[in-house]
């Protein structure tokens, strides 16, 4: 069984600045999914620092509206892994998923370190690169012409562990 998970997609991320071209294809893969009646697994982010957008009190922490209510399970975490210290495997063992597919926000981080942290535990890992976003950019690492979708895309298909697609190849090869 096939699994989607929608990490981040909170409004302290989501308003950070425009994310339309993201959220338009992370809905239209759950949208997808739900047509399939497979699991949508939103994941949260909680930062324990009271003036971060994330913190647990926060309007920033919510789930963004466009994709809150397809929500089939939701997962809080507080480090990049939405594995570590969650139920998230627990969920995806008790639904017998063996094939997690990765979209949502803070590419470089969260996204990454969930779709190594599934392939580790065994599971079959999509990436749609082009269906997450970040709020960073490349001043943010002072390398200029940095693409991080694109150089965490390149990283995670050379490891030769996980599948990465652009959206246009997600519907090729999994919607026809």
């Amino acid at each position: 069984m096939q699994a989607l998970l929608v990490i981040d997609v909170q409004n302290g991320i989501v308003n950070f600045k425009d994310s339309s071209e993201e959220l338009t294809k992370i809905q239209h893969i759950i949208q997808d999914f739900k047509a399939k009646n497979l699991p949508v697994i939103m994941v949260r982010h909680f930062d324990k620092i009271e003036e971060n957008p994330l913190h647990r009190n926060s309007s920033g922490s919510e789930i963004h509206e466009s994709v809150r209510d397809f929500a089939d399970y939701i997962v809080e975490k507080e480090t990049p892994s939405a594995f570590f210290q969650t139920n998230l495997a627990s969920i995806l063992e008790e639904l017998g998923v063996k094939h997690i597919f990765i979209t949502g926000f803070e590419t470089e981080f969260c996204c990454m370190f969930t779709a190594i942290s599934g392939y580790d535990r065994g599971y079959k890992v999509t990436f749609i690169e082009d269906a997450t976003g970040t709020t960073n950019s490349e001043d943010t690492y002072e390398m200029k012409g940095l693409d991080i979708k694109d150089f965490v895309g390149t990283v995670l298909n050379w490891s030769e562990t996980t599948e990465v697609l652009y959206y246009d190849e997600y519907k090729e090869t999994y919607q026809g």
